[in-house]
């Protein structure tokens, strides 16, 4: 556990509230013993009845029992499934195919969420015309002064490029009816990374996107090498201008071949220690989601 969690006081059954939750949180995993469980911990303390869907995608390091095993400490309302379908994309894909409540976030399993995560978003979702709410990142020992300072920088880059995702995968939330209008997590057409980008591109043709400075998470503090699968400057620069008015030539036309021929897929990116398996190509020491 990467964040002292000895404060928030995990629920019992006789304080959950018997009301029919509108939240569904989808966690996607793969080979995440070390931090899976301090994320499940942050999400029973959520201040909102919600519906747990993980979703093991191969592991082989026993992340399945761990997961269900805090999904019970805690008596969380979950379902635990596998896709055997390796990457990311899949495993989105697969959580979402259970989702049957008004609202749907997509979480890490290495990530830590404050306590009024959920109610933070679903006061941004019920903005009218609003259908997906972002987040930002703050480190594990960021303070009020300097989230708050964060959270201006995210607020001004939003404000200036509204049409953008500013939020990764990890902090994004969604209407779950426009997320399915817009196709949801799709491997065959796109099973790259920056798939958060790409989501939420075809999400926003239903409506806005939405942030605010009480919408914020805090991820592991583990090094990763990832500079690989970043945005080049010119991707960066181009997605700035082609946002508003071109975005399927951008991420259909000249991201994703340009993504194809550095391999930069989705399954590839499932970094872990038995790395030789898929060959050193982008492989770290450490999982990534």
């Amino acid at each position: 556990m990467y964040l002292d969690l000895d404060a928030a006081r995990m629920p019992t059954a006789s304080l959950r509230p018997a009301t029919t939750p509108e939240w569904t949180v989808v966690v996607p995993f793969f080979n995440e013993r070390e931090y899976l469980a301090a994320t499940i911990a942050s999400l029973a303390t959520q201040s909102v009845p919600l519906t747990l869907v993980l979703v093991d995608n191969g592991s082989t390091d026993g992340s399945a029992r761990i997961a269900e095993r805090a999904c019970r400490q805690y008596n969380l309302d979950y379902l635990l499934i596998t896709e055997t379908r390796p990457g990311k994309v899949a495993a989105l894909r697969a959580g979402l195919d259970r989702v049957r409540t008004r609202w749907v976030a997509t979480c890490d399993a290495d990530t830590i969420y404050p306590r009024d995560y959920l109610a933070a978003a679903a006061d941004i979702l019920a903005r009218p015309g609003c259908v997906v709410a972002g987040a930002y990142f703050v480190a594990p020992d960021t303070g009020p002064s300097r989230r708050e300072a964060i959270a201006r920088g995210f607020l001004t880059a939003a404000r200036l490029l509204p049409r953008q995702c500013h939020a990764g995968g990890a902090g994004q939330a969604f209407c779950t009816a426009a997320l399915r209008d817009a196709g949801g997590f799709d491997p065959q057409r796109w099973n790259y990374v920056l798939e958060d980008h790409e989501v939420i591109h075809r999400v926003m043709r239903h409506g806005t996107m939405g942030y605010s400075a009480d919408l914020w998470c805090v991820p592991s503090p583990r090094k990763r090498d990832r500079a690989s699968i970043r945005w080049t400057l010119l991707e960066r620069l181009l997605y700035s201008a082609a946002a508003p008015a071109a975005g399927d030539w951008f991420f259909y036309s000249f991201l994703g071949d340009r993504l194809r021929r550095r391999r930069l897929l989705s399954n590839r990116m499932r970094e872990r220690q038995f790395h030789h398996i898929e060959g050193p190509l982008l492989a770290t020491p450490h999982p990534v989601f």
